[in-house]
């Protein structure tokens, strides 16, 4: 298996994690879309939306970080990414969709960069910091419930919904946002980024990261 990434893109952090939690190693392949390198025809061959990550399996390309989630579920269930009970799934899933439909694309590189070349008025990004804001609110909402004494998202080991939430805390974070009204998603936090799989898969500790450069370096204000 070939997983192209790149060390700082968020949805190939989630990838990360989810490999390091099951176990499986793959080949990374890193995609610099820092210097828009996933534009070039090479890598549109390989994924036609010009975005990371892409899984190669046997010339068979997975894309989004979602389905290469779930192919590694379907391949090594056990540990999985989902407690037993039907409805602890599905809530899982609805926090890790969270992260993925509403506060995700609008804090996506590809977004901002739109929205900052064709709108000369300064305020006119604004709806993207409002709608991050809204979503991470919901967000916060919906883990608290019946959480408090937990110490992922759900139970005593980490699923699926904390594998969206931390690269999206990370994400928020680059962009200047304060994340101190958001205490349950930082307790939270915190536990995952002392789990050995989240350490494993963390930005800084990726053999592509270019020397010298730092998460601040790379940091965009809000």
């Amino acid at each position: 298996m070939k997983l192209y990434h790149w060390w700082v893109s968020s949805a190939s952090y989630r990838v990360r994690i989810g490999f390091a939690i099951k176990g499986i190693d793959v080949e990374k392949i890193p995609i610099d879309i820092t210097n828009r390198k996933q534009w070039e025809d090479s890598y549109i061959t390989v994924n036609p939306q010009s975005m990371v990550p892409t899984l190669e399996v046997d010339g068979k390309r997975i894309l989004q970080s979602a389905a290469i989630l779930d192919y590694l579920e379907d391949i090594k269930p056990d540990p999985s990414f989902y407690p037993d009970d039907p409805l602890a799934r599905a809530r899982v899933r609805a926090i890790a969709q969270i992260c993925a439909c509403e506060i995700g694309p609008r804090l996506s590189n590809r977004v901002r960069f739109f929205a900052e070349s064709n709108f000369s008025d300064p305020d006119a990004i604004g709806w993207h910091d409002h709608f991050a804001s809204q979503g991470f609110g919901a967000l916060e909402a919906y883990v608290a419930e019946g959480n408090s004494d937990n110490h992922f998202c759900h139970g005593n080991r980490p699923s699926l919904a904390d594998i969206f939430i931390i690269p999206q805390l990370m994400a928020a974070r680059r962009r200047g946002h304060d994340l101190s009204a958001y205490p349950n998603l930082l307790r939270i936090e915190g536990n995952c980024l002392e789990h050995p799989a989240f350490k494993e898969a963390a930005p800084e500790n990726q053999p592509d990261r270019p020397e010298g450069v730092t998460m601040a370096a790379i940091k965009r204000p809000g």
